[in-house]
């Protein structure tokens, strides 16, 4: 073979194996899942929503139960319905729309307002939406928390009264373990409870418990479980630079405690507050948590979403918070 001839053959090798590498790399690129992305944060920019509970139910799309800030903003006294929101790829969100609002509470508070941070649970074809309500004027001393059901997780909604026997505290938190019993949580001012619901979904079961061990507890409790251990995550007292509210976790072997508290995972956001929930979808975990980086002001917040990992022996890794407009 001659120089020339072998020069060719050689060259067309070399661009056989680019051509080759160019491919294996596109094809990479189209196979990396949808779950490895995230679309815009904020993710929610049409309306103002805070205190986003996830979940991810049998039809394989994750939904988020959220509350609404009434703009302009003028605290937390106005808040006034509940909104739902899915996705099956994390990047593009459906808006069911609104659920539920104070008027169409039979024992709530004359004035409305005061739909403070929602969760959603499902059991039996039933989805149960538990929200925060005061029952009367004197706000402060009256909290309940209601249960509204329906045969649709974003749609359809209909109060069925209150779970009776609790004291006057907000935040409930619903946790379905893998044996199909429901535990319930809820707290604030410091105070963090739980106990188990009948299977009503309506009732406690016994008697609700404090929940010992957790390190400057201040409210927004969210229980998930991760290789046979339970995370408690909630929003301290903390004060950086006038912001408030670190988001803490604690674990334990049991869904009533005692809990061992771990520490930080997410650091205060540029809001007064903050209220997260801790799901898996689709292999990934994911960190909700609110924001005012739309709006600028305390009290009109807006929802976010950020991937969440875990180190090997189980503690979490701090959440890095992105905002990508």
């Amino acid at each position: 073979m001659t120089i020339k001839k072998t020069f060719k053959v050689f060259a067309g090798k070399v661009a056989l194996a680019g051509l080759l590498v160019l491919a294996v790399s596109c094809s990479k690129a189209q196979q990396k899942p949808a779950e490895d992305h995230i679309g815009s944060n904020p993710f929610i920019t049409s309306m103002y929503t805070a205190d986003p509970s996830a979940h991810v139910w049998a039809d394989g799309r994750l939904y988020v139960y959220a509350s609404h800030d009434i703009s302009p903003a003028r605290g937390c006294d106005l808040m006034d319905q509940y909104h739902v929101f899915s996705t099956d790829d994390m990047v593009h969100w459906k808006d069911h729309g609104e659920i539920l609002r104070a008027s169409q509470v039979p024992w709530g508070r004359p004035e409305g307002g005061f739909m403070w941070a929602p969760d959603c649970a499902y059991k039996n074809g039933t989805y149960y939406f538990y929200f925060p309500h005061p029952s009367d004027s004197k706000w402060n001393s009256s909290w309940k928390i209601g249960v509204a059901t329906s045969k649709s997780p974003a749609s359809g909604f209909k109060v069925q009264g209150y779970i009776k026997g609790l004291k006057p505290m907000i935040d409930p938190c619903v946790f379905v373990d893998d044996d199909g019993q429901v535990y319930f949580y809820y707290g604030g001012g410091g105070a963090c409870e739980g106990g188990k619901l009948k299977d009503n979904m309506m009732e406690i079961d016994g008697e609700m418990k404090p929940m010992e061990g957790l390190e400057d507890f201040h409210e927004a409790s969210w229980v998930h479980k991760r290789n046979g251990i339970y995370y408690l995550s909630y929003s301290d007292n903390h004060d950086v630079a006038g912001k408030h509210n670190q988001m803490r976790y604690a674990t334990s072997k049991s869904p009533l405690g005692p809990w061992e508290s771990k520490g930080v995972y997410m650091d205060p956001t540029d809001s007064f507050t903050n209220h997260g929930s801790i799901v898996q979808y689709k292999g990934q975990w994911y960190s909700f948590y609110h924001t005012s980086a739309i709006s600028h002001q305390d009290w009109e917040r807006s929802i976010c979403v950020d991937k969440l990992y875990y180190n090997a022996d189980g503690t979490i890794q701090k959440v890095v918070q992105t905002n990508k407009p």
